[in-house]
């Protein structure tokens, strides 16, 4: 990212959303295909980009929908894989607490855990609250999917196979890329490594479609405990924290809000 005294908030914002747009585009195209080969008409494929805009809750709701799932299945499953975004929700309110009610509701319609890596990475580094910068980037990502999931749902028919074109890792490719720059400490090396060993142990142990979830929270709560080992006391004193690289929680308070 580059430093927001250098550049103007459309730019600060595309800029953010380029490398999350890279990514979107190829997935959101995956999606489109998958979902015509499932059986759900393109018109409802771009609907639910435009209105959902989940691509793992999208997924998986066409995955349910091809192999006859109830409707009630489809739901909860939608439903339980898009909890995440609570967890996401509450590490940004320390920031966004102070906007107008109108303007964090307009954000959190864009939030994905991409949008929100690169934003939650920019207030964590102690750059300035900008709504129009966060605005921006979240707007333009989610026009990429949208992009993305209407020429697959309407040109899907042409390609039999996205996994020669590589479109099937593309959506691990971005969630690594994400990852890797918010590894600025052991603590946060040990979670990530933790998390993919138990993920992979569990998938090969014959757990489907949970393996990620449960390895998920076990490694954020054992993040948790090792943090709570480590500041002590001092974890809920204000600006109390340590060398481990994780966000004090004062930083919002010295945050300039820009309109």
């Amino acid at each position: 990212m580059s430093s927001p005294a250098t550049a103007s908030p459309p730019a600060e914002g595309l800029r953010r959303a380029l490398p999350i747009v890279l990514g979107y585009v190829p997935v959101g195209f995956a999606f489109g295909v998958l979902a015509v080969k499932n059986n759900i008409p393109p018109s409802l494929a771009v609907a639910m980009a435009v209105l959902m805009f989940s691509g793992s809750g999208q997924f998986v709701f066409a995955s349910l929908w091809g192999a006859g799932a109830g409707i009630l299945s489809v739901i909860a499953a939608v439903f339980i894989v898009n909890l995440r975004y609570l967890l996401m929700s509450a590490a940004e309110s320390p920031w966004l607490a102070r906007l107008p009610r109108g303007q964090r509701f307009l954000l959190g319609l864009g939030l994905t855990d991409e949008t929100f890596a690169v934003n939650i990475t920019a207030l964590q580094r102690g750059w300035p609250l900008n709504p129009g910068v966060m605005y921006i980037c979240n707007s333009t990502t989610h026009l990429a999917w949208v992009i993305g999931c209407t020429v697959g749902a309407f040109c899907g028919e042409l390609v039999n196979d996205v996994r020669p074109l590589g479109l099937d890792y593309a959506l691990t490719a971005m969630f690594l890329a994400l990852l890797v720059p918010q590894c600025v400490s052991r603590l946060h090396v040990l979670v990530a490594l933790f998390t993919t060993v138990l993920s992979i142990a569990l998938k090969a142990a014959g757990m489907s479609q949970w393996n990620v979830a449960v390895a998920t929270v076990l490694g954020a709560s054992l993040g948790v405990l090792l943090l709570y080992a480590r500041r002590g006391p001092g974890l809920n004193a204000p600006g109390g924290g340590s060398d481990s690289g994780e966000t004090r929680p004062a930083q919002p308070a010295t945050s300039e809000v820009r309109p």
